[in-house]
């Protein structure tokens, strides 16, 4: 086998393992909860402290309405009771009944609107809490299918790494060198010819380049600097 084709095999190899190191990564990085999970499970943490601070200004109202009403109940019963006659006295009652029924109805009607609002933040957690299940079912499926995809694409990596030594031990190391630092640079060390061009720049190459390739020989692209292989 010529020095070329054991480095484009090498190549090969390389750009293979590449590309399972890029799915390892990105399947990696996807790994641990999502940001729809964790975005569901904030609104639904943050509409339950809403409710609670609601329900709690909810049994406040509600004690506030007991005690007016416990108020009304014995002025009411102090005024009916005949046992005030003064007029100016009882003007004062009356007054004070009418204002403790108008503080009432405004704690009442507050008190309704804070029930309606309570439904509504009951159907809003309802909706968020069957939401985030179904997301947490979902990501633990794909969890589980990243471990598997992770599990399978470290054991290719791990025999296209086996491969590619067993590949480079073959090549003079001076080659490797040169086969190295092509890569870095320009992504590709070697070319294919394909019908007297350099598949590396789409390049015609001169007759006698083209001629040492079909000898075997090892040779760089006089324009890109890629080392030629002839199929």
């Amino acid at each position: 086998m010529n020095v070329s084709r054991q480095l484009f095999n090498l190549q090969e190899v390389d750009q293979e393992l590449a590309s399972n190191e890029q799915a390892y990564a990105r399947i990696s990085s996807q790994m641990g909860e999502s940001k729809d999970v964790l975005d569901t499970r904030t609104k639904l943490e943050a509409e339950t402290r809403q409710l609670e601070e609601i329900t709690h200004t909810q049994h406040t109202i509600e004690w506030e309405i007991e005690d007016l009403t416990a108020k009304l109940s014995r002025f009411e019963q102090e005024l009916y009771s005949g046992k005030t006659t003064s007029p100016k006295e009882l003007t004062s009652l009356q007054h004070e009944i009418e204002s403790l029924k108008n503080n009432r109805g405004k704690l009442e009607d507050k008190d309704l609107e804070i029930m309606e609002s309570i439904e509504q933040s009951n159907a809003t957690i309802s909706e968020l809490r069957s939401n985030l299940e179904k997301l947490e079912t979902e990501w633990q499926e794909q969890q589980k299918r990243f471990t598997a995809e992770l599990k399978d694409l470290e054991r290719t990596i791990s025999s296209l790494k086996g491969k590619r030594d067993t590949l480079a031990s073959e090549v003079a190391p001076q080659v490797l060198t040169v086969y190295e630092e092509l890569k870095k640079q320009k992504g590709t060390s070697v070319a294919k010819v394909e019908q007297g061009i350099c598949r590396g720049c789409r390049i015609s190459l001169p007759v006698n380049e083209l001629q040492q390739v079909r000898s075997g020989s090892m040779v760089r692209c006089s324009s890109c600097g890629r080392i030629l292989y002839l199929a």
